[in-house]
């Protein structure tokens, strides 16, 4: 198992938009093939197979799963399908990336999270920021110290969509709200900072007549009076920019969910411009870990560790019990 350029073949648990992105993004990893596809919609999985070249294409999930050749699969349904999703690939013997949020809260990510462990099978959250080289460059700058000691932290995101009760993003019964399609970036990205989870949380959320937050914002407190101010929406168009603040000086992040460059200003310094361009849909940073992970036989990312998703899930629940937002079947 040590040879890294082993050959991963992957399998594809749902075909929608996310699915096409991620594998635009295998198809640079020389040592990455896509052997599966599959979707519960009549026809999408062949369509998938027809655009990517794919022999083995199945509307149903037991079918891709059960099929040897595979060595991992990438899950992109929507997130209140994860759990079930990644439990059928985990008690399968299936290795697992599986998009975020992992799941729509706590007590079924730890469910996931020991499974996975139980049966030594490889489970990672699919964060991908965290794998591009614009944020591999951030981590190292804050290793280095070179802000100081960090203080606070900003970060918003928000999409406008149109209202339809029928849409996810707006439908409590498919795990809607703003919070967990695009907030667990922002919390995402204060965790990766701060490497804690906040100690104190005060929040604010509209929940519009559709019954999920349509927007939220959170103050976050650390240990030691560090802060986080965050935010996400599903009715506001907002640059999806962040900001680190520390004692020698700022960091900005423009598209901080997806950057290719950052704005460093250090006191006494004139700012500058700092590029890192990421290569094809950058989907590829995660599925290289993935596979990197696999071919060392390690069952967890150190990067994406599963106590940290587990951790971020519990935020995310202490979110919504302050909000009074619960999902059907909680």
């Amino acid at each position: 198992m040590n040879n890294m350029s082993k050959i991963i073949k992957w399998g594809i648990l749902g075909c929608g938009r996310i699915a096409y992105k991620f594998v635009e993004g295998l198809k640079i990893l020389p040592d990455a093939i896509l052997e599966g596809v599959a979707s519960k919609t009549e026809g999408k999985a062949e369509s998938f197979g027809k655009t990517f070249g794919v022999k083995n294409t199945y509307n149903n999930y037991e079918e891709l799963v059960k099929n040897p050749a595979v060595d991992v699969i990438y899950i992109a349904t929507t997130h209140n399908f994860h759990y079930k999703n990644a439990l059928l690939c985990l008690n399968h013997g299936k290795p697992v990336l599986c998009e975020k949020p992992i799941t729509l809260n706590a007590i079924q990510a730890e469910e996931l999270i020991n499974t996975a462990r139980n049966n030594n099978v490889f489970l990672m959250e699919a964060m991908w920021t965290r794998f591009l080289p614009c944020i591999v460059k951030l981590n190292e700058f804050l290793d280095e110290g070179l802000l100081g000691e960090i203080q606070h932290v900003t970060a918003n995101f928000g999409i406008k969509k149109e209202l339809d009760h029928k849409v996810r993003s707006f439908n409590p019964d498919l795990g809607g709200g703003a919070l967990l399609d695009l907030g667990v970036y922002p919390i995402s990205f204060a965790r990766m900072i701060y490497k804690q989870a906040p100690s104190k949380i005060k929040s604010s959320a509209y929940i519009g007549k559709t019954k999920v937050d349509e927007k939220s914002c959170y103050l976050f407190e650390y240990e030691n009076g560090q802060t986080a101010m965050l935010s996400s929406s599903h009715r506001l168009i907002m640059p999806h920019d962040a900001s680190i603040f520390g004692t020698k000086g700022y960091l900005e992040i423009p598209n901080f969910y997806h950057p290719s460059k950052m704005i460093l200003k250090l006191e006494g310094k004139r700012k500058k411009k700092i590029r890192i361009p990421f290569k094809s849909t950058g989907y590829n940073y995660e599925a290289r870990e993935v596979m990197h992970c696999l071919n060392t036989g390690k069952f967890e990312s150190e990067i994406m560790p599963l106590d940290e998703t587990l951790e971020i899930m519990k935020t995310m629940d202490i979110l919504r019990s302050q909000w009074h937002l619960k999902y059907p079947g909680e």
